[in-house]
């Protein structure tokens, strides 16, 4: 991991291999409380499910992370807080996010939402937003910010 820039507000980090992608997520996920909402925006194979491993590894949940890209929803519990690990890649619209209990989610724990970018409308204010990028002489490129 280099070039980490500011704390979740501003940040800019570079990741060379994938374990690099999952010790960041470890050390946003200390940022992380009740009520978080991180949306992981960026295309196929970015890293966003790495991301995700490690945010829900650091909050003390040891469950087998996977991307719910057909499930559209997973559940992580058993640790410091109860995630909610969304895929949208497949909603057409966000009238179907709705369908899922999404804004129940909201009220408790962490939720993650990859391709959030689809429908940035149904994210809540202070939702920190970070881009994924694939770098072309490898590894990964990663910026976000909250939301106001």
């Amino acid at each position: 991991m280099a070039n980490r820039n500011g704390l979740l507000d501003d940040l800019v980090v570079l990741c060379a291999t994938a374990e690099e992608t999952v010790q960041l997520g470890m050390a946003i996920a200390a940022e992380l409380g009740d009520g978080s909402v991180v949306s992981l925006e960026g295309p196929l194979g970015a890293g966003k499910t790495q991301l995700t491993k490690g945010i829900v590894r650091a909050l003390g949940c040891e469950l087998e992370v996977s991307s719910p890209s057909f499930a559209i929803l997973h559940e992580y519990e058993g640790g410091r807080l109860r995630v909610h690990h969304y895929d949208l890649y497949r909603l057409e619209n966000a009238g179907e996010l709705n369908t899922t209990g999404f804004d129940d989610c909201l009220a408790e724990g962490v939720t993650i939402v990859e391709w959030g970018d689809k429908f940035p409308e149904m994210l809540p204010a202070g939702t920190l937003r970070i881009r994924l990028e694939i770098l072309p002489e490898g590894g990964r490129r990663i910026c976000g910010g909250r939301t106001v």
